[in-house]
């Protein structure tokens, strides 16, 4: 909708909520993205409040489709960028979500973190000072260092250690991780990738979800603790979808969730320093400072909010800030 049709004839204002106004968004998304975001419940929410969802033919000239209040997009590529910047240069007052250099900055787990021990917000509570930061991980390049069997190669990691893809895309190959116990395990991994201290975290990891203002955190099951006495059967590595079977911890239900304004504090400093608003990043409790340390040990751009209560209500106050922020 034009910005003629946005005002009266003397130029003024219209108050969205007072007239028939609608604001189309535009969404660019795969369609396994679809299928899982895109749902009725939000389409209905949505459309209630006056929003309309558009898809965008990724295949057709961004600039021939719209107009659109805002652009939505979880797609990579050169000519997709290409299209982006384009349609950026004619639209400027159209935000688009999110710029593609600000995502990529989160494809590559070597710096993904680092973005985190950037920041300084220390947050009181309950008399303790709540710190935060990031597991200690490195870089490995050549898989020659790997099956080497040096240990130098660690630089300071003790096993366990969480080996993780390189490139965190959100595809397929990006979610196989592994948890080596010893040097041997390490044989059996491929390069690029990075090493990451396991920390025992009560087996609990906090999802901590933001649309923009909005931040939500759920409680999933993790990885189970890890003594030294546990008993991994023989195993120099396992994959994540087998630790599920070494242990079955109920404890988990005695972990409390952090603080909510900790968690916001967080979440908003994260915002501003990777200039995305829609991303999620897991959270755990380190275990070895009393509780009052907690680490971020990963990004992820676009997660799947609809695995949040009421993803519909966070999404449409968000696409409302985003639209009436632009204008």
């Amino acid at each position: 909708m034009s910005e003629e049709d946005r005002q009266g004839s003397g130029g003024e204002e219209i108050s969205w909520s007072s007239t028939n106004i609608r604001y189309r968004i535009g969404y660019a998304l795969s369609p396994k993205k679809v299928e899982s975001f895109i749902k009725p419940s939000l389409l209905n929410l949505a459309h209630q409040r006056r929003i309309d969802l558009i898809p965008i033919d990724p295949c057709k000239p961004l600039i021939q489709q719209g107009p659109f209040d805002c652009v939505l997009h979880k797609l990579s590529g050169h000519q997709w960028d290409q299209q982006l910047r384009l349609y950026s240069s004619l639209n400027p007052t159209v935000p688009i979500i999110d710029p593609p250099d600000a995502i990529r900055r989160l494809h590559n787990r070597a710096s993904m973190l680092q973005v985190v021990s950037d920041l300084q917000i220390p947050h009181q509570s309950d008399e303790h000072l709540l710190t935060f930061g990031i597991p200690h991980q490195i870089f490995v390049q050549d898989s020659q260092l790997l099956s080497d069997g040096d240990p130098t190669t660690l630089s300071g990691l003790e096993f366990p250690v969480i080996a993780k893809p390189l490139v965190a895309d959100g595809t397929a190959n990006s979610h196989q991780m592994s948890l080596v116990f010893n040097q041997e395990g390490l044989k059996g991994l491929e390069a690029p990738l990075v090493l990451q201290e396991f920390v025992n975290h009560g087996g609990v990891v906090f999802k901590v979800y933001v649309a923009g203002v909005h931040v939500q955190c759920v409680k999933r099951r993790s990885l189970p603790d890890i003594s030294d006495s546990d008993d991994v059967g023989g195993y120099n590595l396992m994959t994540f979808s087998q630790i599920s079977n070494l242990k079955d911890d109920k404890k988990d239900s005695y972990i409390e969730m952090p603080p909510v304004s900790f968690l916001t504090d967080l979440a908003q400093a994260l915002r501003n320093a990777l200039s995305l608003h829609l991303f999620n990043f897991d959270v755990i409790r380190d275990s070895r400072s009393g509780n009052h340390r907690y680490l971020v040990i990963d990004i992820n751009y676009f997660p799947g909010y609809a695995k949040i209560p009421s993803y519909e209500t966070l999404l449409t106050d968000f696409f409302l800030d985003i639209i009436h922020s632009a204008k």
